[in-house]
């Protein structure tokens, strides 16, 4: 009989899912489906509360990426008061935008996914987690807090806070920089770059070593879509669209993002809560994409950064110069953006201006939508929100990285299902090559299930015995 292995929850990934594998009479793999089954309805949250709230009340939606959703409601704030941030309140916040980025990525890399680099994904389960790694890797696992610190040391210097940081407002910022702060900084980007090349030469070891394996892992051609400069260059605060073919067409070019709605639409299937974005000129599925990391490397000229534009010529040879494509990648896409986030601390750091008290421009209006797009760790994120006249929040739009990364993860399970798992000789490294492929795209899955009146609904009320006394449903 045919029948359904199911993975759940997915580990080593921030929130919750699950994946089923299904297989025929003779136990081979016919599909397999990654289920996100959280659900949480921030955008219909966030109605009628004023729109200076948002950059507040929507970091909520994480603990892990909480930066992010405050930077890019930030911008849609700002863009509702139709105003720009002064150029030091702006520098304080792609700098806090790069600790963001430094501390999320050594977390996916150091902590969630190196147990099995390190490890193998062979290693019994009860050891293939970070105090497998501390026991068996002790220094590397040191240098993963120590990198995750220093991130989390920027922003907390900059957002007065690790987690949650309450400091950008309509127009610009209301903390600066103190300069012992500046100084302290500063004092610890040599021991992060150095940590960030060791793990580097780590990862590549491991790439040479298992060559086969890693090329073959979730490899398969999509679209890719990020931000860059005017000039091409990778760029994570502000920017222009880029959406790039799998072999390497531009199919669009410096593209607005405010008007993200003419180039991204969203699907849905029954099985998850979690939307499918695609390229509305291609359609479903064929326009879906990627973001992220291993996107965002691809689509992007250069870095802009002397040592990380080195590392990102070494990443590309990967695939004789072309486009990357394999899953793993990510892992080195990770790393490379750290080694850049380092840069860009350092050079804002040493910028004349990053301690002025020039923080907030001022505006008299309100105008009746505001969009912010920035680059978070997982990928390209937008917030769009629409106002009333006196400033309470009419709709939101929220569109998250790792929704948009979902066809692709989808897609990279089947792949590993079928290329791993034997259903008539069943083992559990199968099953975690296929939940792996899951962590290379480092899901944010609270973040991601925002929206509402889309998908069905059941709520049973039960008595104190158990039984069901009224049922609601929906769909």
């Amino acid at each position: 009989m045919s029948r359904v292995i199911k993975i759940d929850p997915v580990t080593r990934v921030e929130g919750h899912g699950r994946v089923t594998v299904h297989l025929d009479e003779s136990g081979k793999v016919t599909a397999a489906r990654f289920h996100v089954v959280e659900f949480r309805g921030f955008e219909k949250f966030c109605e009628r509360r004023h729109f200076s709230e948002m950059p507040t009340l929507t970091e909520r939606i994480c603990g892990i990426c909480p930066v992010s959703h405050h930077l890019a409601a930030a911008k849609a704030v700002d863009a509702i008061c139709g105003v720009q941030p002064t150029p030091t309140a702006r520098m304080l916040r792609e700098l806090m935008h790069m600790g963001q980025m430094i501390q999320s990525h050594a977390l996916s890399f150091f902590h969630l996914s190196s147990p099995d680099l390190l490890l193998g994904f062979d290693c019994p389960p009860e050891k293939r987690n970070i105090f497998g790694v501390i026991s068996a890797n002790p220094e590397i696992a040191r240098q993963g807090i120590r990198l995750r610190q220093f991130g989390q040391e920027v922003i907390a210097a900059v957002g007065g806070r690790k987690i949650h940081p309450d400091v950008c407002v309509p127009g610009g910022m209301n903390r600066s920089l103190k300069v012992e702060d500046r100084d302290r900084l500063l004092q610890g980007v040599p021991e992060a770059k150095e940590i960030t090349r060791a793990g580097i030469k780590l990862l590549l070891g491991y790439y040479e070593a298992n060559r086969e394996f890693v090329d073959t892992f979730a490899s398969f051609p999509t679209n890719y879509m990020g931000l860059v400069t005017p000039e091409g260059k990778l760029e994570h605060y502000d920017g222009l669209l880029r959406m790039m073919s799998p072999s390497g067409e531009l199919l669009e070019d410096l593209y607005d993002p405010n008007s993200y709605l003419s180039l991204i639409a969203e699907a849905t299937e029954d099985f998850s809560y979690l939307k499918f974005p695609f390229y509305r000129p291609l359609g479903y599925p064929e326009g879906s994409y990627r973001v992220g990391p291993l996107a965002r490397l691809n689509v992007c000229d250069s870095t802009g950064t002397p040592e990380a534009n080195r590392e990102l010529e070494t990443f590309r040879q990967l695939n004789g110069g072309g486009k990357v494509e394999g899953s793993m990648y990510y892992h080195y896409a990770r790393l490379v953006e750290i080694l850049f986030g380092i840069e860009r601390v350092e050079q804002l750091l040493n910028h004349a201006d990053i301690c002025g008290d020039d923080l907030i421009a001022e505006s008299y209006q309100i105008l009746p939508e505001g969009i912010g797009v920035i680059e978070a760790p997982r990928g390209t994120l937008f917030h769009h929100y629409m106002v009333d006249e006196s400033g309470g929040i009419e709709r939101v739009n929220l569109i998250v990285a790792s929704g948009q990364n979902n066809y692709a993860m989808n897609k990279a399970v089947m792949d590993v299902a079928l290329r791993h798992v034997d259903g008539a000789n069943l083992t559990e490294p199968m099953l975690n090559k296929v939940e792996a492929a899951i962590r290379c795209y480092d899901p944010c899955l609270s973040c991601s299930t925002h929206a509402i009146g889309q998908m069905p609904l059941r709520i049973e009320l039960l008595d104190a015995s158990g039984n069901v006394i009224d049922v609601l449903a929906r769909g």
